[in-house]
């Protein structure tokens, strides 16, 4: 959806008056790599980015991780919907997620995927 400058500063008057003065710009140029020690040495950072674990980089998440989200069977029913409805699942495998999800209930998927599961397992946070 494209926008123009005229349009843009009609619905957002402050935000473009702050970025046409450029009053509130702030470069950052380093990182600290562990943010509770405050007289670490500073890092650059596209080192910092380079030494980050990659463990989840290109990772395309299935629909049982998304399904461990979930906190109700009403939840993973729409997720299951959605995807079918999106191509990503077969309407077989649908039918089969269904079947587990009423007979064995949705943590039959796998336990619950915390909020930050990512960075956490990604060693992240």
């Amino acid at each position: 959806m494209a926008i123009d400058k005229k349009d843009f500063k009609k619905m957002f008057p402050k935000l473009a008056k702050e970025i046409d003065t450029s009053e509130n710009k702030v470069s950052i140029d380093a990182v600290r790599k562990d943010p509770e020690e405050e007289d670490m040495e500073l890092v650059d950072a596209a080192e910092f980015e380079c030494s980050i674990p990659d463990k989840f980089r290109h990772y395309n998440p299935s629909a049982v991780d998304f399904i461990r989200r979930c906190d109700t069977e009403a939840q993973a029913e729409e997720i299951i919907a959605y995807l079918e409805k999106k191509g990503e699942l077969s309407c077989e495998e649908a039918n089969k997620m269904r079947c587990q999800l009423k007979k064995e209930g949705v943590r039959s998927f796998g336990c619950k995927k915390e909020e930050f599961y990512y960075f956490k397992e990604g060693g992240i946070s």
